[in-house]
């Protein structure tokens, strides 16, 4: 499908840099745009007669889940205060429901755009687009400073995980007073903020500033620190008045179809997490997780495969081919999906587009299930076989070529599932360790940062409340 202005993105008013020069490195998508085209952008939310943004009413949209933002930020407020210039207080207002800003406008998939009611008429606010501007010069302005207690209540919180669910949880216990110290069993601060979600949707200069931040405040980070493994899971808890595990919802989802066991067919997370590595220490990633020269098949059509796509284009694959078995959506949205809740149209995300400008085609290849991975006689990968179900019935089988096979059909949950085991969080009639809490997609499953950071300011509240009688 060409790509046209019907299929852009609902968020298409942040300008984006032209497709064939992004392809060659890995910095941001997204450009800063001019004050006047965000204050205007801002100025179409005051059309709006009821803020359907903002979740006050408990409403769902067409997914059965809540519609609007799930941190339930001032949206009509910052955006009025951004459309009358008043920047720093736009800033001030969005810091009261979200920590981290800088984050969710880069990667959150806006579920507040979804509900916008100036949506069922004409292109939705992009709500993200003028969050993105807030937080952008907030920073250039000097105004996000450390979130400094002015004393400490002596209570000491450990925290396993450094995502965003973990990183909320910690800002806001350390801001209320507590000592927190958050445990993270990779190099870096940063969960999958640092290794999940590649450098062009969120570099991480920008999670490595917040960390920066979080420190200067008093939040004590160990990192390479593995709980459950490198340290006494037990004696940890044992050691702080309370013990928050945000461990996140890792585990890929793996597709055992014949051929499984070939060569050259990896989980997403493995593939993201190798190349953004490699960035970080100006190498190659190791060639199993290399697409260079490699005719690639991602199978999955979610924003982790996007991901895989655009890291693949970029890593100068031969080809980059997307299956996933969902039929393609139309241009407009459908009865099935009503307002408000998410349209499901058609639309080219930052890595549909690369994949079109550089192939001539989007990558994406609708109605496709896969049945059989094909294997070359030294054991490698050799290619898919695929089931294709057309507009009109018709299902057609054919097989295509694939070097190199990423798997992105989800996650099935925490991949430290004993650590939620020792603390009584899983089982059949679930016992809690009193004193030790859970959070995040550890606690719900695989889902959004934005879902996560709202998850990690409610476990500070709750922690918080626990901690009252002791102190």
């Amino acid at each position: 499908m060409p790509l046209t202005t019907a299929a852009q993105p609902d968020a298409s008013a942040m300008p984006m840099r032209d497709p064939t020069l992004r392809l060659n490195d890995f910095y941001e998508v997204y450009e800063r745009p001019d004050p006047r085209q965000v204050r205007g952008e801002a100025s179409r939310c005051m059309n709006c007669g009821a803020a359907f943004c903002v979740p006050e009413g408990g409403y769902l949209g067409n997914d059965g889940a809540a519609a609007g933002c799930p941190i339930s930020n001032k949206i009509p407020e910052w955006n009025r205060l951004v459309e009358l210039g008043r920047w720093r207080d736009a800033y001030d207002r969005l810091a009261l429901t979200n920590n981290f800003p800088e984050f969710t406008a880069r990667v959150c998939p806006a579920p507040c755009q979804d509900s916008c009611i100036v949506g069922i008429h004409d292109r939705p606010v992009g709500i993200k687009f003028v969050e993105r501007a807030i937080i952008d010069r907030a920073f250039d302005e000097g105004w996000v400073e450390p979130r400094t207690p002015t004393s400490r209540t002596g209570r000491r919180i450990a925290i396993v995980g450094s995502g965003p669910a973990g990183l909320a949880a910690a800002d806001q216990l350390n801001a209320l007073g507590h000592v927190v110290t958050v445990y993270e069993r990779s190099d870096t601060p940063g969960g999958l903020l640092t290794y999940g979600i590649p450098s062009m949707k969120l570099d991480k200069a920008v999670v490595a500033r917040r960390i920066a931040l979080m420190e200067a405040a008093g939040v004590r980070f160990e990192v390479g620190c593995d709980v459950g493994r490198d340290l006494n899971a037990a004696q940890l808890a044992a050691n702080h008045h309370a013990t928050l595990l945000a461990v996140g919802a890792l585990a890929g989802r793996d597709l055992y179809l014949p051929g499984r066991e070939s060569a050259g067919i990896t989980l997403a997370m493995p593939y993201l997490e190798a190349s953004t590595r490699a960035q970080r220490q100006n190498a190659d990633p190791p060639q199993h997780l290399h697409a260079l020269g490699k005719r690639v098949v991602v199978i999955g059509g979610g924003d982790t495969g996007t991901d895989c796509i655009g890291t693949a284009l970029r890593q100068s694959a031969l080809s980059v081919v997307n299956v996933t078995r969902r039929q393609i959506p139309g241009l407009q949205r459908s009865d099935k999906t009503p307002w408000p809740g998410p349209s499901d149209t058609y639309a080219l995300d930052y890595a549909h587009a690369e994949g079109q400008r550089r192939d001539g085609q989007d990558p994406r290849r609708f109605g496709v299930q896969p049945l059989a991975f094909l294997r070359r006689s030294n054991g490698h990968v050799a290619g898919l076989r695929v089931r294709t179900t057309h507009k009109d019935g018709r299902q057609t089988t054919q097989d295509l070529a694939a070097d190199m096979v990423i798997l992105s059909i989800g996650f099935t949950g925490s991949d430290a599932g004993p650590l939620l085991d020792a603390f009584g969080f899983r089982g059949t009639h679930p016992q809690p360790t009193p004193g030790v809490f859970v959070a995040g997609d550890a606690w719900r499953g695989p889902s959004l940062v934005v879902h996560a950071i709202a998850e990690g300011r409610e476990i500070a509240d709750t922690m918080n409340r626990y901690l009252q009688p002791i102190s």
